[in-house]
């Protein structure tokens, strides 16, 4: 054994305090499976919505407000940390494994046990550090006013927010629910983030006087109270810094072409080796154009909401120093809320333009935005294969019709990485549209929530051909 095993050994001890759930012994019906998901996402809404107890205030600017919607965060709440800590640990876990600094046999049972107890470690600690770096940097109130018990008990409710979620996720990849839950909490966030800028009736001051949050009531209000009904309609199309009818009609565009691009693969013609010879089947290995489907857009999430914590929390400490500058220099925005906002380094170049003018207005940031969003999303979409099980050499017992087994390797290595690469290409230019285009939340949250719904549909379109179509349904 190679001394990345020994890596992976020094979890052991840390196993008996790693919460886990149990495999089903049994295949689950799918009605309980639905059942069990939409439970955890009734916790998942409620948690969302439920204070976190013993803080002074969070009327300040708020650092995250960038990456909620990505990472199914609410500002205030037991759900501050989001998902952020699963998704940051898996990314770093899969980083190791892939670039075999941590050696993994995936074919050996205690190997795997071991990356996944390791994975949950990591997100454990990350969690705790986040919950304290948002502590110490005054999100809560300054330290004082919160003292000692108030400030573990803000970081314990953190901490086991992260865990509950942690095992949630866990609860529904092992076959007692649909899916997973990063994925089915984000999608869930990203919609209700939509539905609440598309109908919100909260009012705002602004310089045209009280309107409404919601983009629709503030169409309907407009045309109905002001005289002038053209520059109603301008106001409740373009108007800034508030939700308006076109980032809804971006928003819908978007989608419809990311679920169009959904059903684009190239079929190639298998037969499986995995039964006796004499009861091989044949058929057909769609590799889609979106083959690694939203992982790269949720491992390139957590890269950059992490650039942007590292960077917010050393800019409060040390702004002004070169090199932290340099990271990224950050400012406040009081529309629509209070807000930190990136205005230099590499948090500012990595942030998208908030719309074509500020495009306009900055062509190399654009610039620079376009081609990191294209290939980053290739490169992560590409190693995700190498590290998921889907990748050539993963897929060697189908055997395709005129080559011999050995060779069917080097077959699908001609096509899977193109297609990961491609198809994460195309994702980052989808996103960047999107954001350029004004998407509701961000153009990076809109397709995430399409592929997580669309991923959703066809596991139900699957459950009901398997349950009644020996019925004729």
């Amino acid at each position: 054994m190679g001394s990345g095993f020994s890596a992976l050994k020094l979890v052991k001890p840390f196993l008996p305090f790693i919460p886990e759930v149990q495999r089903p012994v049994n295949v689950v019906p799918f009605r309980v499976r639905a059942m069990y998901t939409g439970i955890s996402l009734v916790i998942f809404l409620a948690c969302s919505q439920l204070p976190l107890y013993g803080i002074h205030s969070t009327t300040g600017a708020d650092p995250m407000n960038w990456m909620r919607a990505i990472l199914a965060s609410s500002r205030g709440t037991v759900m501050e940390l989001g998902t952020g800590p699963l998704v940051t640990s898996g990314m770093v876990m899969q980083f190791l494994a892939g670039s075999k600094l941590i050696k993994v046999n995936k074919d050996v049972r205690e190997d795997r046990a071991l990356l996944k107890a390791a994975e949950k470690f990591l997100s454990i600690v990350i969690a705790i550090g986040q919950a304290a770096a948002n502590l110490f940097t005054g999100m809560y109130g300054p330290l004082g006013l919160l003292g000692v018990g108030n400030s573990i008990l803000i970081i314990a409710q953190l901490c086991f927010a992260s865990i509950l979620m942690m095992c949630l996720d866990e609860l529904l990849q092992i076959g007692y629910g649909l899916g997973s839950g990063i994925s089915l909490f984000t999608a869930t966030h990203m919609c209700e983030n939509v539905i609440w800028k598309s109908f919100s009736p909260t009012t705002i001051n602004t310089v045209y006087g009280p309107e409404f949050e919601g983009a629709i009531p503030a169409l309907f209000h407009g045309l109905l109270k002001r005289r002038n009904k053209t520059l109603a309609l301008r106001q409740a199309l373009f108007r800034t810094n508030l939700p308006n009818i076109t980032n809804l009609l971006s928003t819908a565009s978007i989608s419809l072409l990311a679920i169009y691009l959904q059903g684009f693969s190239v079929p190639l013609t298998v037969t499986s080796n995995n039964l006796n010879s004499c009861f091989r089947q044949r058929g057909t290995y769609p590799i889609k154009l979106f083959y690694t489907s939203n992982m790269p857009i949720f491992r390139l999430s957590a890269f950059i909401s992490n650039i942007y914590f590292l960077s917010q929390l050393l800019y409060t400490r040390f702004g002004g120093n070169v090199l932290v500058d340099l990271l990224g220099s950050w400012s406040e925005s009081q529309y629509p809320a209070s807000h930190s906002i990136p205005v230099g380094g590499l948090a500012y170049y990595i942030t998208a333009p908030s719309s074509l003018a500020d495009m306009a207005a900055s062509p190399m940031r654009a610039l620079f935005y376009l081609v990191f969003m294209l290939f980053a999303c290739a490169w992560f979409s590409r190693k995700w294969t190498e590290v998921s099980g889907s990748s050539a050499k993963d897929n060697q017992k189908m055997v395709m019709p005129g080559y011999r087994e050995g060779q069917l390797e080097a077959v699908l290595k001609r096509h899977i990485p193109v297609a990961a690469a491609f198809g994460g290409m195309c994702l980052g230019a989808l996103t960047v549209c999107a954001d350029m285009m004004g998407a509701t939340g961000s153009g990076t949250g809109a397709l995430l929530a399409v592929s997580v719904i669309y991923q959703y549909f066809e596991m139900f379109d699957k459950e009901r051909v398997n349950v009644f179509g020996s019925l004729g349904f």
